[in-house]
């Protein structure tokens, strides 16, 4: 088993990052409280520069490195998030980069990237970008890799020490998963404060790549099909393998329809603009409190808010969605 990050590591990473990155707001959500029959807090890393948590794992990863990996510049891949954040730390910390994207991702994203400085490429589909990547880094470049890099988990994991410390009372976190690296920080920061808090993963069908590792006991390559493209890694390693297994209650899976209608629950009931990669948090949540009854206290870690209101529209369309229902009154308080 791969060596899991602490709460040590956490602390050190957020000392690193401060003054780079937002300490993002915790706040209580009364209207999702009153439609879920419990209280709700969010955690709103779309508020974060760059809109996703993913500037915190990008900057510690830049300002680790030598002179002479500032010098050759540094290359990632990415389905969007990642990708913006890597080249708005490497455009502010005056280093060159290259982002990796498959074609499917939103083209406001590869825009982005390129305002901020960096040489964008693209490919035909995820895997496609992956292969890339390698060659680039084997002519020299530095990986910024989305998930498989301690440095990455520890930064990451300072999303879960903010929650607990803005939140207390939290009984039950739910985390989206890509390749892992949120989950895996969020769930050390908070098993290491509180260990009675339960965090659980949530993925998209067709972006499921953890359930499918835990599934077969490692890790598991796939084409991801999934509209939730910020959600569609091909795979993940062993070390958020790792972490998940020894610190998540469970990884659930909701359809993309779901996804999108828990993007319209929040703009409805919490006044959030949440991409899809975060709106399946909510889905999961009716599930996750017939698993926990009526005592609970939900944390959702909005994950990022980087979908355009044409993207909302097309997937409302494409799936006939609308908000999800208030959870019956038999289940709650």
């Amino acid at each position: 088993m791969a060596d899991l990050i602490t709460v040590e590591d956490i602390t050190a990473a957020a000392d690193a990052i401060a003054g780079h990155v937002l300490r993002t707001p915790s706040v209580a959500s009364p209207g999702l409280a009153a439609h879920l029959g419990v209280p709700v807090s969010l955690k709103l890393e779309m508020l974060q520069r760059t809109g996703s948590f993913k500037p915190r794992g990008a900057f510690r990863k830049l300002l680790g490195l030598s002179a002479a990996e500032r010098s050759a510049g540094v290359v990632a891949v990415s389905g969007g998030n990642h990708g913006l954040a890597v080249a708005d730390a490497a455009g502010e910390l005056g280093i060159a980069a290259t982002i990796v994207m498959p074609e499917s991702v939103p083209a406001r994203a590869v825009e982005q990237c390129r305002a901020s400085g960096a040489t964008v490429r693209l490919t035909p589909e995820m895997a496609g970008a992956f292969a890339l990547l390698d060659e680039l880094v084997a002519a020299g470049a530095t990986l910024v890799h989305p998930f498989d890099d301690r440095t990455v988990l520890t930064a990451q994991g300072t999303v879960g020490a903010e929650f607990a410390a803005d939140a207390p009372g939290l009984t039950d976190v739910l985390v989206s998963i890509g390749g892992g690296a949120l989950i895996s920080g969020v769930a050390t920061a908070l098993g290491g404060r509180d260990s009675r808090v339960r965090v659980w993963g949530v993925e998209t069908e067709g972006a499921d790549s953890m359930s499918r590792a835990i599934a077969a006991g490692a890790p598991v390559r796939f084409e991801p099909t999934s509209v939730v493209t910020t959600l569609s890694a091909p795979y993940v390693t062993d070390l958020t393998l790792a972490h998940v297994r020894a610190l998540v209650e469970d990884v659930l899976v909701v359809s993309d329809a779901d996804a999108v209608r828990g993007a319209l629950t929040l703009a409805e009931q919490s006044k959030v603009w949440a991409e899809p990669a975060a709106g399946c948090l909510v889905a999961a949540a009716y599930r996750v409190l017939d698993r926990v009854g009526p005592d609970a206290h939900l944390g959702l870690v909005l994950c990022g808010g980087n979908s355009t209101v044409a993207d909302l529209a097309s997937w409302t369309d494409r799936f006939a969605a609308t908000p999800l229902p208030p959870r019956e009154p038999s289940h709650t308080r």
